[in-house]
């Protein structure tokens, strides 16, 4: 599909970075799901109440901190086998119609936009970590601060589909390719403690302000759209016209603990902080922005979309040994979110993990993750960790598509790579 496969490849480069962490959790975690792991530095964007628990006081150490990433890279796709060829054949279709073969071309035209209708999309993301963020400090009295920041995003290219008329010597459609961004410069600032303890375990509290700084782009170009520029108008609209705003997110959050298993609970953000959405161009003198305003009118398209960053309760627990060397962790989504380009996600989540105490037998973990929401994807996940701080994450949907030579691939991967200081 020449434009679908344009703007797909060209988003992330647009984008920079991608994936919203509050969407898919980032490096191990994406494995280990939402319960605090005491081994795994990553699990400590899940919880507000994280923070305390990944300083050992009792060897003399004050400080935790990220050293380079976690970096994670994805990519998605709709249900939809051999997508490229069916989309790229549609595009000839709509094309190269005339007199002569105008109605034989819609016939066909109309059976593969059926067939791909609103399902075909792909997404790709990407996320990053500040060097030597996270970093976690725990005062003597038993208080602990973080401070983070990262660079994160996502890009997705999907099908408007819309009528396909004969001219009679032509086909004309308003069916067209839209491309949305949504980059976040995330900055945090949190505190947690000890709330109450008695012989039996003790209660965490945490408490964490997000600075959002989130840029919004969209775009679009119609099939009929045959001008030079009309797959550079995508990544030039998403660039130029891109909306930023501001906001910040509260997240509070609380963990019981106790030898051998934990609770725990999180309201992410509590304030739902909303962000300016950047209109669709439906102004400039192309078949393109005309089909936009068409769309727009027949309700298929809206002319701007704001993103409010919507609360999400999230409740974790886990069963551990008494080192967490050996931990089983669970986690569930109790309600659905949207992200910056409208897609939905409530994670369920299972793992177990193995952390030695030597630096030379690797950390081991398998997972299993799935989307109760919009897409219902489901992951296989798997994560290895070297020299007790290399962390390495690979996630694979156990649902697939296939592609032009009939060969089955997954509907979506994740991989991650992170390098931090160990517990």
């Amino acid at each position: 599909m020449k434009k679908l496969i344009f703007v797909s490849s060209s988003l992330l480069s647009t984008a920079v970075f991608a994936t919203m962490p509050v969407n898919h959790p980032i490096g191990s975690s994406f494995t280990l799901s939402s319960a605090p792991n005491q081994r795994a530095l990553a699990t400590v964007f899940s919880n507000p109440a994280a923070p305390f628990l990944m300083v050992n006081q009792e060897d003399d150490d004050s400080f935790r901190f990220g050293i380079l990433g976690p970096l994670s890279v994805g990519v998605e796709m709709g249900d939809i086998s051999d997508l490229g060829d069916r989309a790229e054949e549609l595009e000839d279709l709509i094309d190269n119609s005339n007199a002569g073969n105008a109605a034989a071309n819609k016939v066909r035209a109309d059976k593969i936009l059926s067939e791909i209708g609103e399902t075909a999309y792909v997404k790709t993301s990407a996320s990053l970590q500040v060097p030597f963020m996270p970093l976690i400090y725990k005062t003597k009295k038993n208080g602990a601060f973080i401070f983070d920041a990262s660079i994160s995003a996502v890009a997705r290219a999907n099908v408007i589909s819309d009528e396909i008329t004969n001219t009679g010597t032509e086909l004309t459609t308003d069916t067209s390719f839209q491309a949305k961004t949504a980059t976040d410069l995330q900055i945090g600032f949190g505190y947690s403690q000890a709330m109450w303890q008695n012989t039996h375990g003790m209660l965490v509290g945490g408490v964490k302000a997000n600075l959002h700084d989130i840029s919004l782009g969209r775009a679009l170009v119609s099939l009929n759209d045959d001008s030079d520029n009309a797959d550079d108008a995508i990544s030039d609209a998403i660039s130029d016209d891109a909306v930023s705003s501001t906001g910040v997110g509260i997240d509070l959050g609380a963990v019981w603990v106790s030898n051998n298993y934990q609770v725990g609970i999180t309201f992410a953000n509590i304030n739902e902080p909303e962000f300016d959405g950047a209109p669709i161009n439906q102004s400039c003198a192309t078949e393109s922005c005309a089909a936009a305003g068409r769309l727009v009118n027949k309700g298929k398209l809206t002319a701007t979309e704001d993103y409010v960053m919507e609360m999400q309760t999230t409740i974790d627990a886990a069963v551990s040994t008494k080192g967490k060397q050996v931990t089983l962790g669970l986690s569930y989504d109790t309600n659905e979110v949207k992200d910056a380009v409208g897609d939905e996600y409530q994670w369920a989540a299972a793992s177990l993990s193995y952390y030695g105490d030597s630096h030379y037998l690797p950390g081991i973990r398998v997972g299993y993750r799935q989307n109760m929401v919009g897409t219902e994807l489901s992951y296989g996940t798997f994560g290895l960790t070297f020299l007790k701080r290399l962390n390495v994450d690979l996630g694979v949907a156990l649902e697939t598509v296939e592609d032009e030579d009939g060969d089955e691939l997954p509907r979506s991967a994740y991989l991650s790579i992170g390098y931090d200081t160990a517990f």
